[in-house]
């Protein structure tokens, strides 16, 4: 892998995960206790023996660029020519934002040409999936491909927010549609279609040359997908790579945790007796930054007042419960939970405290919010509602980093 380049798209504004990324970008938000969303695509690049990657980042990326900083870059040795570096908006190209992640690559094509790669994966930064990049690229050396798409099938609701492919009998890609209305089925399926991961294997020369033929063209969205993919097809070797999981599993494990329901159920999955997604896997470790910090612990044990307990639950480093109940629930570093409250079906970020006799119930709670003594969250979906937190259409109560939490629960 030494001739691969990979390059991880990490600016999207992830609106539909606020308000949990009103101060943070989307491949930042948390992830089961300990991760973040980023984390699952750089183990698969480290897994696969990729050593040289870009994070082209863009919005509200200050939370990112300490997570990388502190968790990733030492992982490689920049003497032996490997990294992980982060790449902020440079206008080296014009005085523009990226306007498509097509566009994202090129105003960087500069930083690209001069690692000389031959090879360049395009990966998002904010799915959760285990791959090897490795059988990827050299699938896509095999058969002689211009560009490689990686592919999943999926049902034709779901085809809808996806890039839809039409392939032939050697897998080579005959037709391309981003995001249809109404997505065409693969032969011999009236209900699944083959759609694209956002996953791309490009010969380097070849990427840079559409690169830079799409900047000129006015009309174009200059996006891989809307653009790119579609004004090739007929004239280059396009192929479509199924989708082969590195997750141990019966079942393939590849999520878009694109909006808080699928962000919450994806992340209380993982409280199951046998998650779907394997985070125990030694085979294929899923990294990130681990803080230095205590083991959790869980005090008093009273039969008829406090005790400390969790049950069904992911509880992290330096988190104390004290005296208080937990339940089908992921705690992150550093919570702590007071005598007799009881947090049921939560995730709870860094810091959070919850007061003696809270209550919460389904709840996302963000990072270093103090839940005062006896306040209930989740319990009276109206009155969360007038205290100004995000309720979800599956009823999921969001509160958000806020500095006077404290005020906000006293006016209810």
């Amino acid at each position: 892998m030494n001739d691969v380049l990979a390059v991880v798209l990490a600016g999207g504004k992830g609106t539909r995960l606020e308000p949990l990324t009103r101060e943070r970008a989307k491949p930042a938000v948390p992830f089961g206790g300990i991760y973040r969303i980023i984390d699952f695509t750089l183990s698969n690049c480290i897994n696969s023996g990729i050593r040289r990657v870009l994070v082209l980042t863009q919005y509200k990326a200050m939370s990112l660029n300490r997570h990388l900083g502190t968790g990733w870059r030492h992982l490689l040795s920049r003497e032996l020519g490997e990294f992980i570096d982060v790449v902020p908006p440079q206008q080296r190209i014009d005085d523009q934002w990226y306007r498509g992640t097509a566009d994202a690559v090129y105003q960087n094509i500069y930083t690209l040409e001069k690692e000389r790669p031959e090879h360049v994966v395009i990966l998002a930064g904010d799915h959760i999936y285990k791959m090897d990049y490795a059988k990827m690229v050299e699938y896509h050396k095999q058969n002689n491909a211009d560009l490689t798409i990686a592919a999943l099938r999926v049902g034709v609701d779901e085809a809808r927010s996806f890039g839809v492919m039409q392939t032939d009998e050697e897998n080579r890609i005959i037709g391309f549609e981003e995001k249809p209305a109404e997505p065409k089925t693969m032969p011999g399926s009236d209900s699944q279609c083959l759609a694209s991961m956002g996953i791309y294997v490009f010969n380097a020369h070849f990427l840079f040359d559409q690169l830079c033929q799409d900047a000129t063209n006015q009309t174009s969205a200059h996006d891989f997908g809307r653009n790119i993919i579609p004004s090739v097809i007929k004239s280059h070797r396009l192929l479509a790579y199924p989708f082969i999981d590195e997750n141990s599993k019966a079942d393939l494990y590849w999520r878009d945790v694109g909006t808080l329901d699928a962000y919450y159920q994806s992340n209380i999955e993982l409280t199951d007796v046998e998650p779907l997604l394997n985070l125990y896997d030694y085979r294929w470790p899923v990294r990130t930054d681990q803080p230095n910090l205590p083991p959790p612990k869980f005090v008093f044990n009273e039969p008829t007042g406090r005790r400390g307990m969790a049950t069904d639950s992911i509880v992290a480093a330096g988190t104390i419960i004290s005296g208080g109940k937990v339940d089908r629930s992921i705690l992150s570093p550093r919570v702590r939970v007071e005598e007799c409250a009881e947090v049921t079906g939560s995730i709870l970020f860094r810091g959070v405290q919850i007061g003696k006799g809270a209550v919460v119930r389904n709840a996302i709670i963000d990072k270093y919010v103090h839940v005062p003594d006896g306040v209930q969250i989740g319990v009276d979906l109206d009155l969360d509602t007038r205290r100004g937190f995000t309720i979800t259409e599956g009823g999921i109560v969001v509160v958000p980093v806020v500095e006077a939490v404290e005020e906000i629960f006293s006016r209810t």
